[in-house]
């Protein structure tokens, strides 16, 4: 699903994110931390922004075991304390990322905030957290590590972020998260549009399914919708399609996980099944995978 070009036309295997420096915004677990330990395979530089400090009692993963994981895997990291809301730390993380590994070459738009009540149900509180971190954070990021970007040779702006659907069902839902996710969507929107002439890509990237993370786990269905679910690996596979690809051929697209790797050729998602006994199909049936919020059957 894509409103500019297909991955395919700025397809190229021999490409890799060895050398190039990433700035993501949370990753300290889930499809963060598996994004950026992918990148790290091919020796990418890493910064992770995020809160995380301490150990969390519900949560695995700080800042600095992410960075301890990165640097395991081949890759070089920056664990940083920041706040994706805040301008002067976001500021701040920048430069801090950019000195230590002279410059930014791709963003990642990873933190979001999460909660599905209806209108009635949702306080105003949670409802500024998630605009200030899903779609103020992501524009945030983004606008500041721009100079930087300008610079690159291989720019990318990636956020995961639906789909633009306008089915009324997801708003009707949703409201609150909805507006939220959809902000961090309308970044790629407009700074695909906006950066082109300087060959600075933005792309969304959604899960078909539910993905198996601490947030699924905790918060939106246990270890049913756990089961019904894939691995980080299939989200975070698709995003170093994206961040290997031509950032002035791919550009302004709205990726789906598994139909983007199904362009590249995979045709075995077993392998991305949190339950192995599962079919694989995705639908409401027993043994079917669950399909992810904002989009239709």
């Amino acid at each position: 699903m894509s409103t500019d070009s297909h991955l395919g036309a700025g397809a190229d295997s021999t490409r890799s994110l060895a050398g190039r420096t990433i700035i993501m915004s949370g990753g300290s677990r889930g499809i963060g931390l598996a994004i950026a330990l992918r990148a790290a395979q091919d020796g990418a530089n890493v910064a992770i922004v995020a809160k995380t400090a301490e150990p969390h009692p519900k949560l695995e993963g700080t800042v600095y075991t992410a960075a301890e994981q990165i640097e395991a895997a081949g890759g070089k990291a920056l664990p940083i304390i920041g706040d994706v809301r805040d301008d002067s730390s976001v500021a701040e993380a920048v430069a801090q990322t950019a000195e230590t590994f002279g410059g930014i070459d791709i963003v990642v738009n990873n933190a979001s905030a999460i909660d599905l009540s209806p209108t009635a149900d949702l306080a105003m509180k949670k409802f500024d957290l998630m605009h200030s971190i899903n779609s103020r954070g992501s524009f945030l990021l983004a606008k500041t590590a721009l100079p930087h970007l300008k610079a690159s040779n291989a720019a990318h702006v990636l956020t995961l972020s639906p789909p633009l659907n306008l089915n009324p069902e997801w708003a009707g839902k949703h409201l609150g998260y909805t507006m939220a996710k959809y902000g961090m969507s309308l970044v790629t929107l407009g700074l695909a549009e906006e950066l082109k002439a300087d060959g600075v890509a933005a792309n969304s990237l959604w899960p078909h399914t539910t993905i198996a993370t601490a947030a699924v786990n905790n918060l939106l269905g246990g270890a049913e919708l756990m089961a019904r679910s894939r691995t980080p690996q299939i989200v975070a596979d698709a995003a170093w399609a994206v961040l290997t690809s031509d950032p002035r051929q791919v550009t302004g697209n709205f990726f789906i996980d598994d139909e983007l790797l199904r362009e590249r050729g995979v045709t075995d998602f077993s392998v991305y099944a949190h339950d192995t006994s599962r079919s694989g199909s995705i639908g409401h049936g027993p043994d079917d995978l669950e399909l992810d919020l904002f989009l239709d059957e």
